[in-house]
């Protein structure tokens, strides 16, 4: 892969032994191949593929990225494999790769959806109908919610991911597992995190009824139909994808949603401005999981922990996004221990 005229974007520079690989498995057969670079970063490429009638994207690590990144590769086929044909919105399967002989990494191709992605909002602005029918924001919001209430549902061990994760001991081991994290990448004290640590430690969810999660959900990792109503097309970027507790997915929600979505008209890339209140949230995920949530504050103070450690790291690396995220980590960390003092929960 070398780079493209157009800027960083990489480009495929001998398509012979991927197009040869599609004739063996059938796919868009005896075609010639168009390819278009999408998106990607440190540990993922993107490109679009169009060959006959077949058109997908195909996702893979770049050059630079580690080993294990591969393997990554392979987990994230699994669960996308796994939902595919069950009622969460997915890319279809369609192949994968781990023959490194074809393009030097594994690689797999999936459906591509024509949709569009929050993250690609221009001015914090939704497309239409939605940035001019401020109702109508209200489904993307309960499609968003409703799409980590039917993932929670699938059977995960009747899809054959027994091995995908750990969920036995889920909960204990979070705590020190990114304890243990925090101590390698802390350069600073963070007000909270000993006592969220400690709150964690000394309580447990409700029930925990294990399932899939994606690890990272949010608007920013699904995309929807164009035009309204407001329907998910697709959940994506399984790169932190296990079997855990879903509900923490619910969490990475919640931790953040603001008490009044009428008055706050942006955070972050997210203008809530007519989206449904936490409480019509909750109840949504509630009644399409058939999950309780009266323990939420408990997964909202692990998210915030949690999240805190995890960009610590950036901060810790420095320069401007280090700095940008510094204070970012603080009040995370900070909510984080004042949510534990305030719940008023037994579990």
């Amino acid at each position: 892969m070398s780079a493209s005229p157009f800027g960083d974007a990489p480009t495929l520079d001998d398509v012979g032994p991927l197009t040869a690989w599609m004739d063996k498995h059938e796919l868009g057969a005896g075609a010639p191949l168009e390819h278009r670079y999408i998106s990607g970063g440190s540990q993922n490429h993107i490109y679009e593929l169009r060959r006959g009638d077949l058109h997908c994207v195909m996702r893979i690590p770049p050059p630079t990225a580690g080993p294990d990144r591969d393997k990554g590769i392979v987990r994230e086929w699994r669960i996308i494999e796994a939902l595919d044909g069950t009622d969460v919105p997915c890319t279809p399967a369609i192949a994968l790769c781990e023959d490194d002989s074809v393009l030097g990494r594994t690689f797999y191709l999936m459906g591509y959806i024509d949709g569009w992605s929050p993250m690609s909002l221009t001015e914090r602005r939704w497309p239409d109908p939605f940035d001019g029918d401020v109702q109508q924001r209200r489904g993307l919001a309960l499609q968003l919610v409703e799409g980590a209430a039917l993932l929670s549902k699938v059977d995960w061990q009747a899809k054959g991911l027994q091995d995908l994760g750990r969920p036995d001991g889920f909960h204990e081991r979070q705590v020190d597992r990114w304890s243990a994290f925090y101590e390698r990448v802390k350069t600073r004290e963070l007000p909270g995190f000993d006592e969220a640590a400690a709150w964690l430690r000394s309580h447990q969810p409700i029930d925990y009824v294990p399932g899939i999660m994606h690890g990272d959900y949010q608007f920013a990792n699904v995309m929807y139909h164009h035009g309204g109503p407001a329907r998910l097309a697709a959940i994506v970027d399984w790169e932190m994808g296990t079997v855990g507790d879903p509900k923490l997915d619910l969490a990475w929600i919640a931790h953040t949603w603001p008490a009044n979505p009428d008055e706050t008209q942006a955070i972050s890339y997210v203008d809530y401005r007519g989206m449904p209140t936490r409480e019509e949230l909750l109840a949504h995920y509630r009644e399409v999981s058939g999950r309780q949530v009266d323990d939420i504050d408990y997964y909202c103070v692990l998210a915030k922990w949690k999240l805190a450690v995890v960009l610590e790291q950036t901060v810790s690396r420095g320069g401007a996004k280090g700095e940008s995220f510094a204070p970012i980590v603080q009040s995370l960390m900070a909510e984080a221990g004042e949510l534990a003092a305030s719940v008023d929960y037994a579990g």
